[in-house]
Order: C-alpha cells, then sequence, then structure tokens
C-alpha cells in the first residue's frame, strides 16, 4: 500500500504535504517524497524511512512553492530504496509522478522504453509513467496523462507534475482511489 497527495495554493506547500502525508503513513513507511515547483524548477526529494526522515531532508530546501505531489511507500516493486522512492522524474527531468497502486504491464512498458534508450533509475512499475509522460509531452497536462493513461494496464491514482506548469498539475485514476478537495487557501 502507498498513498499520494497534492496541493496547490497559498498555504505553505512543503508544511502541508509533510502533514498530508503523516495522515497517510499508516499506508506506507518505507520511504517518502514529494516533487515541488518553485515558480521556475521542479524540486524534489526523498529518503528512506519515515516521514521525519524526509522532513529533515527538506530542512536545507528553500521553503517557497506553488504546488506539490507527494508519496508515501510500502513497497510493491523493488526494495526500499531511495532509487525506489517517489517521486519518479522522467529521464529529461521535466516530469514528476506519484503512484498509487500497480502497472500490470509496466514489463512490457520498460522493455519499450529501454529500447529507445532511455535509462531507468528504479526498479518499480511507476518509472514508466514520468518517462512516457516526456515522451508524450504536448504542452497541455490533461491531454498528455490521458496518452500516458491510456498505455496503462492495472489500477492506479497518479498525480503528475510538469517543469513548464508552475501553477497546475494533473490527477487520474483507474479502480484506485482519488479523492479531491477544496479549501479556503488552496
Amino acid at each position: 500500500m502507498c498513498g499520494i497527495v497534492g496541493c496547490i495554493g497559498s498555504m505553505a506547500i512543503k508544511d502541508t504535504l509533510l502533514e498530508c502525508l503523516r495522515k497517510l503513513e499508516y499506508r506506507g513507511y518505507d520511504s517518502a517524497g514529494l516533487a515541488t515547483h518553485d515558480g521556475n524548477n521542479l524540486v524534489v526529494a526523498k529518503e528512506v524511512g519515515r516521514i521525519d526522515m524526509l522532513q529533515q531532508a527538506l530542512a536545507g530546501l528553500p521553503r517557497q512553492a506553488c504546488l506539490g505531489i507527494a508519496h508515501t511507500r510500502w513497497a510493491t516493486h523493488g526494495s526500499p530504496t531511495r532509487a525506489n522512492a517517489h517521486p519518479h522524474v522522467s529521464f529529461d527531468g521535466s516530469v514528476a509522478i506519484v503512484h498509487n497502486g500497480i502497472i500490470e504491464n509496466y514489463r512490457e512498458l520498460r522493455s519499450e522504453l529501454s529500447a529507445q534508450g532511455i535509462p531507468f533509475l528504479s526498479e518499480t512499475d511507476s518509472e514508466v509513467i514520468a518517462h512516457f509522460a516526456a515522451l508524450y509531452w504536448d504542452g497541455d497536462l490533461v491531454s498528455t496523462m490521458a496518452k500516458v493513461a491510456s498505455r496503462l494496464k492495472g489500477s492506479y491514482a497518479i498525480a503528475m507534475v510538469h517543469s513548464l506548469c508552475p501553477h497546475s498539475f494533473v490527477v487520474t485514476r483507474k479502480d484506485s482511489p482519488l479523492v479531491a478537495g477544496l479549501g479556503t487557501d488552496g
């Protein structure tokens, strides 16, 4: 099991993501990570262990962020290592994703990407999502995610950020829960 969360708004993004991850920690605690957009770049941090380890790793990073996605993991594919922790980043660094679920056809997708020379940094089923999102990028988060989702078999909830989209992120789901909320500040 694992859990994902995303937020955008005027709240303290990193603090909000960490608070949400703590509420999801019962769903997974072998690793945790987040990707934020500071208006210029994607910033990714991930750690093996409980969420407190991630919080310590974030201490030296700038606090400013426009939006973010985060993940707490209980491994189904690959051992609990920093490389296997989410978020996963595309080969070109433009996309970061977090994923809850199982991509049943990931071996086939991974072989296809490897044949194109795309390197893999993890043992997970999730990393294929980030790489396909970079390949399919058409300037629009929603249509890019739709193209990626059309290739996936299994059940999933996915959140994705792109370096060129500092004010939005996209989510999708198939047979896995995904809840959206609206607050006064995000």
